[in-house]
């Protein structure tokens, strides 16, 4: 059933999100309000891959949850940036590593009940070390990890951050086995 929208107003708005609240009804519900976050730039991530199965990761720690936690590279296109282009530069930004060739493997609604957040999920190989990472604010460390032991970290929860377990889960569900099990391919 699809809900009649009647108009939207702000309650917050800045550089980061915005926060509305819609006038909608509902079918069989009725007019309510609903709020929606909405973000100004598309996000991005990555899984970067090397020829001896391992996925590159960073052990950081989020605020907001008071949580640490592996994630894969991360982040928001600049203005005028395509996603391609913005992945790029956060995994050398938050790594130090370059990615060679990089594949778009899928696009997600991340929160399609409450937010326009959209994510792309990329696949990175032939990456070549470039120096430290250029933030230091991202991750307490970089590392490259075997394949199955970031199966077991997402599997006993110490991967939790929901776009880093997406873009693991596709990875690893859906496109490793499209590709013959070879990153490269």
């Amino acid at each position: 059933m699809r809900w009649k929208s009647y108009g939207r107003r702000p309650v917050y708005r800045s550089d980061y999100v915005d926060v509305w609240v819609d006038d909608v009804e509902i079918p069989g519900v009725g007019r309510v309000d609903h709020h929606v976050l909405t973000m100004p730039r598309a996000s991005n991530t990555a899984v970067v891959t090397d020829g001896d199965e391992r996925i590159l990761m960073l052990w950081r720690h989020r605020f907001i949850p008071d949580a640490w936690g592996w994630e894969v590279p991360a982040g928001w296109s600049d203005p005028g940036e395509d996603p391609e282009q913005a992945i790029r530069r956060e995994i050398e930004e938050e790594t130090g590593w370059r990615p060679g060739r990089v594949e778009r493997m899928t696009a997600y609604n991340a929160l399609s009940g409450i937010s326009t957040m959209r994510f792309t999920g990329f696949h990175a190989t032939d990456s070549r070390y470039i120096g430290p990472p250029t933030d230091p604010s991202e991750a307490s460390r970089v590392e490259w990890l075997p394949i199955g032991k970031v199966a077991e970290l997402a599997a006993t929860g110490a991967i939790s951050d929901g776009p880093s377990l997406t873009a693991i889960a596709y990875y690893l569900g859906i496109h490793r086995p499209r590709h013959g099990g070879n990153q490269r391919d």
